[in-house]
């Protein structure tokens, strides 16, 4: 099919990828390196100097003609990020903790620094995922409900698997790790793996009462699942699971079912 004759559910997809912030937002610094930004009216509400100490300094600078919010680069960058994640926390503008570190990287790709997962939407800094599309011989594809108590999109439904690169990962070992603990299945178990492609979205987060941006890049790969063999989740995550014959998929999609991310991946999978 051509993007012509796409139905109107994938413009729509593609039109909720990419909205601006619902609040005006300074940009966040490291150095001189733009690499996040903030609700403006977050960290005026913040005693930044008591929660962040003597050590770590958090400034207001110019940057490009408007001011903005810096912390130091080099070796301390993330300490200096994890000291600020942890003053949000502590004021209860910051996501929900997993003590688990995701990369800060500059526009270029480098990797500056890494702060606490639950800090990044708040602090407006992009991220990395991976998805799996996964489907049978006969051309089903397998779906997940989500849980009723994540965070974000509970209960919508998504890909087979999705989830966060960690500072520890690489695509790979994101893909194998997030494909057992959502789906209880190995990867070396799957048919025909293959990176599919990538989507982008940057939009506003429900995150820490609102105040979050979502800027993100998902890999996303596709595999068939073998007869017989079907996912189980591990981690608590999922509600439940679904093997969808193409026209209930459809169905699902046409309605607005599937998350933001599912939607825009699932497009791309079926050929629009």
């Amino acid at each position: 099919m051509t993007a012509a004759t796409a139905p109107a559910w994938v413009a729509a997809a593609r039109a909720r990828a990419t909205c601006g912030p619902a609040a005006p937002r300074t940009p966040l610094l490291l150095g001189d390196e733009r690499v996040g930004s903030v609700d403006a009216e977050v960290f005026a509400k913040i005693d930044l100097k008591r929660l962040l100490g003597e050590r770590h300094q958090l400034l207001i600078v110019e940057h490009e003609g408007a001011p903005a919010w810096a912390l130091p680069a080099g070796e301390d960058a993330t300490a200096a990020l994890n000291a600020l994640a942890r003053a949000l926390r502590a004021a209860g503008r910051c996501g929900p903790w997993r003590d688990e570190q995701l990369a800060v990287c500059g526009a270029d790709g480098r990797r500056l620094a890494t702060v606490e997962r639950g800090a990044v939407r708040v602090l407006g800094l992009a991220t990395q995922a991976v998805h799996l599309v996964g489907c049978t011989a006969d051309g089903a594809m397998w779906v997940q409900q989500r849980a009723f108590d994540k965070p974000n999109n509970p209960g919508m439904w998504d890909t087979l698997m999705g989830g966060m690169v960690s500072a520890a990962d690489s695509l790979a070992s994101a893909v194998e790790r997030e494909t057992w603990e959502e789906a209880g299945l190995r990867v070396a178990a799957l048919q025909g793996v293959a990176h599919g492609g990538h989507v982008e979205f940057a939009q506003p987060s429900d995150e820490a009462g609102g105040c979050g941006y979502m800027v993100e890049r998902i890999d996303w790969f596709r595999a068939q699942v073998p007869e017989g063999m079907a996912p189980e989740n591990q981690d608590g995550e999922v509600a439940r699971f679904e093997l969808l014959p193409r026209a209930a998929l459809l169905e699902r999609l046409a309605r607005g079912a599937f998350t933001p991310e599912a939607s825009l991946i699932l497009a791309a999978a079926l050929g629009w």
